[in-house]
Order: structure tokens, then C-alpha cells, then sequence
């Protein structure tokens, strides 16, 4: 077994292999032994009660919810582990920017973590339904999680044809509901609907597709990190049909993440510049209007000048009102910039709570996503 299969194995063993849920020291994530031998959540062991009987979805030995019973090792793992063991990577969920005081909005609810997401890299919101879908390196690349929070779908492993994705960068999803990944391991954009399966895969002309984002047309706005470019993609993805590749811009200096006002169609983009010496790595906001002319930029050491620490921003988006709102990793936080045409404010929406946030996207009620790498959760804040 080689160091990423045993990860893998130690990660799985700690969530629900039914829910894919982490498994918890009470409620209903609590562990529970069945006499078969395998283990399920306690909300899973109802919810596959029938007629007071259950059938072990493994093995398909049936007994009664009375016949379980906690499963010991895993609890006394759970207490070992402690918090660690359910914080991890993780989402988190904050309503409006600019409306929200300095500092920790009230953090609404909080997805995923160690054994649920493994190195995550993006997340975006459905404008319609509300579902989150989160990028990652685990065995199946992408978690799709409801609004409540429950895991409702996951896919991508990698090898697995139809839906194979090697190494995801950032995801994204249409207005019209599907998924978009970049995939890094094969040079590509692979758009899939939410059940997993495969729709179109653009496999030439990149370089190294990184950074995407939607346009309420469903087109796709997309960032090439080794060719320097910027990208607008045009598909039919009920089809698999890809109508268009249009160049927007090019001599950009490593572009990576990038977002679209849903509203004005303003495209901001992250580029990283080249260390100058030890530590002194830095990124560079550029802000285009709708027909891509420059409206504004500034990077890391012109945003140090103006604001009291230097910002190093790994993840960006707009608010429904046209703010830009950025990740910034040096502070562990989450800063409003304002609109384009007052770019750069300063308003920090979270000053707290977060280890190394590299995703952030907006939901429908214009609640706040924050992908956290740090602790491998993503949170869902709240004013």
C-alpha cells in the first residue's frame, strides 16, 4: 500500500461509509457497531430501518436497530483525535459583505473535515439550488454538499471512466447546473452534471488551466497559469458541444483565480509574481470591465503601502453588490476591496477564525463561502 492509499484508508475510516459524513462522539454521527461487524452512522442505522428491521447495506445481513451498539474503538479514537478529528479541511458559510463588522460574522455552519475533504483547492455555489462543490484530492475529487450541510453526492476518482479527474485546481458551477472543474493532471476543463457524469472535456489548447468562473450565460471564464492567458469558454454542456474558445487576455504573469460579476460583468483576476528574494512572493489584483479594458490594479506591496499588512490573496469573488472580496493568507483572513470603481478599501469581513483560506464563493442569499485548506473544512458564515 503505498503513503497516499494508506491516507486514504486512515481518512475513510473516520466518516460514514454510507453518508460519507465524519463520524462524531454524539447525535446522529455517533458510530454504531452492527452484529455483521461493519459500521454505520447512528442517522444512517434509521434510516435504513424498514419495518424495524435493517439490512447491512455491505453484506446484506439483517437485524434489528436494538441489535447495534456503539462502536468503542472508533469513539475512544474520536476522543484521542479530539477537535482535529472533525475540523480539518473544511467550508464555512457569512451573509453580505460590507454589511458585516470587523472581525467573525456568526459562522453558520461548518462542512466537511479530516476524512471528508483532502487538500481542497475550490468551491462554487449553484445559483439555483443552492448546493456547494467543493474540489479536492481525495479518492473522489469533488463533494457536492446540500444546504444544510449533509454530503449529497461525490465523484472524480481518479482512472474511473467517464468521469476521471486527475488533479482538480478550481470548480465552478453553470447557471444552466453543471460542474466545472480544471484538471491539472491532464491539462483540461471537464464539465460534469451532478450526478458525476462526464459532459465535455476540453483537452487542447491549454497550457495549464487553473482558475474558473461562471457568467450567468453559463459560460465559462477561465485563467491559464503557464500560458499567461484569460479565456472565455462557450458550450452547450447538456450537448457536450464546445461552440467557443475566445482569448480575452494574454501576457498575464501566472494568472490563477478569478472572478465575474454577475451583475456588471467586471472579471477580476489574481496573477502571482515572482519571488524577488526569500519570502518576498506576492500577488497582483488586476480588476477588467465587461469588454475586458483595465480598470485598476495593485499587488501585494502597493495594497502594504495602503493598508496595514501586506496581502497575499490566494482566492477572490464578487459579492452581489459588486464588491471584490479576497482571501488573504498572510493575515488569515477575508477582506472586502469594494467596487471597481472605489478599489482598494479596506473592510475586513473575517479577521479570525481561519488557518489558510484559499476559496471563497457567494450563494444565492448572498451568504459567504470560505474554503479553508488550513483545516480542510469550508464554513458558511453569517452576520
Amino acid at each position: 500500500m503505498t503513503a497516499a492509499e494508506a491516507g486514504e484508508a486512515e481518512l475513510g475510516l473516520l466518516e460514514c461509509r454510507v453518508c460519507f459524513e465524519p463520524y462524531g462522539p454524539g447525535g446522529q454521527r455517533r458510530p454504531r457497531n452492527l452484529p455483521c461487524g461493519h459500521v454505520l452512522c447512528r442517522g444512517c442505522v434509521g434510516a435504513l430501518c424498514g419495518r424495524g428491521r435493517l439490512e447491512c447495506p455491505f453484506c446484506r445481513r439483517a437485524c434489528g436497530p436494538s441489535d447495534t451498539s456503539d462502536c468503542l474503538p472508533l469513539l475512544q479514537l474520536l476522543e484521542v483525535l479530539g477537535p482535529a478529528c472533525s475540523i480539518g479541511p473544511a467550508c464555512s458559510i457569512l451573509p453580505a459583505a460590507g454589511s458585516a463588522a470587523p472581525g467573525a460574522p456568526g459562522l453558520r455552519l461548518a462542512l466537511g473535515g479530516w476524512g471528508t475533504l483532502v487538500n481542497p483547492t475550490g468551491v462554487a455555489a449553484c445559483p439555483k439550488s443552492g448546493r456547494l462543490a467543493v474540489a479536492h484530492d481525495g479518492k473522489k475529487r469533488i463533494h457536492v454538499f446540500g444546504p444544510s450541510g449533509s454530503c449529497l453526492q461525490r465523484f472524480g476518482e481518479r482512472g474511473e471512466a467517464g468521469n476521471d479527474i486527475k488533479y482538480p485546481l478550481d470548480v465552478a458551477v453553470t447557471a444552466d447546473g453543471h460542474v466545472v472543474v480544471t484538471d491539472g493532471g491532464d491539462r483540461a476543463v471537464k464539465a460534469f452534471d451532478w450526478e458525476g457524469r462526464g459532459a465535455l472535456a476540453v483537452r487542447e489548447g491549454f497550457c495549464l488551466p487553473w482558475g474558473l468562473d461562471a457568467t450567468p450565460e453559463s459560460d465559462v471564464i477561465l485563467t491559464d497559469a503557464e500560458a499567461g492567458a484569460l479565456y472565455r469558454l462557450t458550450a452547450d454542456f447538456r450537448k457536450g458541444e464546445l461552440k467557443k474558445c475566445q482569448m480575452l487576455r494574454s501576457k498575464l504573469t501566472s494568472p490563477r483565480g478569478v472572478a465575474v460579476c454577475q451583475t456588471s460583468g467586471a472579471v477580476v483576476v489574481i496573477e502571482h509574481l515572482k519571488a524577488r528574494g526569500p519570502n518576498n512572493s506576492s500577488t497582483r489584483i488586476k480588476i477588467f470591465s465587461a469588454d475586458m479594458d483595465l480598470v485598476g490594479q495593485m499587488d501585494s506591496f502597493g495594497l502594504n503601502l495602503i493598508f496595514p499588512s501586506k496581502i497575499y490573496t490566494t482566492a477572490v469573488a464578487f459579492d452581489k453588490e459588486g464588491r471584490i472580496v479576497v482571501t488573504d493568507v498572510c493575515s488569515q483572513a477575508v477582506i472586502c476591496l469594494g467596487k471597481p470603481g472605489e478599489f482598494p478599501i479596506f473592510n475586513p469581513l473575517i479577521s479570525h477564525g481561519l488557518s489558510y483560506p484559499i476559496g471563497l464563493t457567494y450563494t444565492a442569499n448572498n451568504s459567504l463561502v470560505v474554503l479553508d485548506s488550513g483545516d480542510h473544512t469550508e464554513t458558511d458564515w453569517m452576520n
